[in-house]
């Protein structure tokens, strides 16, 4: 044995000696493999086993998609949800606006301050002519009808 290694010393040139040792070398064998013959067998186990697993993917995938779905509408409902808020909100203070300015444009007072302006008086006694002879209750139904007016014009 003490030969060999000394034959396998005397082959290794002396500056390659005093190096670090840095392993095994790696050797490569080319060698022709032919599997033309070999037959799969079809193991019946691991098809189960891999459709049970296909299976339980499945259901694992549609559970966290469902969940998701579920959680992303639930967002977007909350989103909508204030933006209803939101929009009652403006509808119910543009409401009071409009009731306030209507209030304002109804007052007696500032319609007869712009009838003056306009040059409107007030009517003078017999100026104003009822066109129904019914009675002065509001509250007694009153039958339409449609009767020849006379109209005079006065200089």
């Amino acid at each position: 044995m003490a030969a060999a290694a000394a034959a396998i010393r005397s082959a290794i040139p002396a500056a390659r000696r005093n190096t670090f040792f840095t392993g095994t070398p790696e050797i490569y064998f080319a060698k022709a493999i032919d599997n033309s013959r070999l037959v799969k067998v079809e193991d019946p186990g691991h098809n189960r086993e891999m459709k049970q697993f296909g299976t339980a993917l499945a259901c694992l995938f549609l559970l966290v998609f469902t969940y998701a779905w579920q959680h992303f509408r639930a967002i977007e409902y909350g989103y909508l949800n204030e933006s209803s808020k939101r929009t009652l909100n403006d509808l119910t203070e543009m409401n009071r606006a409009l009731r306030l300015e209507d209030a304002s444009l109804r007052d007696p007072e500032r319609i007869d301050v712009m009838a003056r302006r306009m040059g409107l008086v007030p009517p003078e006694p017999g100026q104003v002519i009822r066109m129904d002879n019914a009675s002065v209750d509001s509250n007694v139904p009153v039958m339409a009808s449609a009767e020849p007016m006379m109209v005079i014009a006065g200089q």
